[in-house]
């Protein structure tokens, strides 16, 4: 059974939603899954903020989900971690550079477009790269520091907004986002089931 780990910032909105979503999502389709969600600036314990939770009711979720601070013993758990932006992800790659080749953004892990995903690939072996050589206290090769800004620039943005501090209608609208990105996360996974 694949274990999934969603990573937003503290935890109450975005990888909460996500997690119960899918959970919900997997389960109407009958696709076998464990699911999580964490926090790279979580406490834990901190309820899910209360749109957040209306948004998930309005879909029969009943999930009292708490906050979960990212650590080390998530990271191993999870075969497949899915940040809810960027920035989430270079946090994870930073902090756990050996989860590189099982940590993207949601929305980057369901793109199909091949030259899209040649860039990432790159990106993400030449950024794992540089925090390697950064943690053995050398600099990483200007060479490849170039490159990866070459990269970033025809990467399309893959984050998730962020509703926090918004309207009901933020979380509504983040929700749809997540939706359609589980959608199709589902739809891989249902195909990498079958080969």
């Amino acid at each position: 059974m694949k274990r999934i780990l969603f990573v937003c910032t503290g935890n109450t909105c975005r990888s909460p939603m996500a997690e119960a979503l899918l959970r919900q999502m997997a389960r109407q389709r009958g696709v076998e899954l464990e699911v999580r969600s964490a926090g790279v600036s979580a406490s834990r314990g901190v309820p899910m903020s209360r749109h957040a939770e209306a948004v998930l009711r309005d879909h029969r979720i009943a999930d009292r989900l708490t906050s979960s601070p990212l650590d080390a013993q998530l990271v191993e758990w999870a075969d497949l971690i899915l940040t809810l932006t960027g920035s989430h992800k270079s946090h994870v790659l930073r902090h756990f550079p050996s989860a590189y080749e099982r940590t993207y953004t949601l929305k980057e892990y369901v793109e199909n477009d091949p030259n899209v995903l040649g860039d990432l690939e790159e990106f993400d072996s030449l950024t794992a790269a540089s925090e390697l050589s950064r943690a053995l206290g050398q600099e990483p090769e200007p060479a490849a520091l170039q490159r990866m800004i070459e990269l970033r620039q025809r990467i399309p943005l893959f984050d998730i907004s962020d509703p926090f501090g918004g309207s009901r209608d933020d979380y509504e609208s983040t929700a749809a986002e997540i939706r359609t990105a589980l959608d199709r996360l589902l739809d891989k996974l249902e195909l990498e089931g079958r080969l």
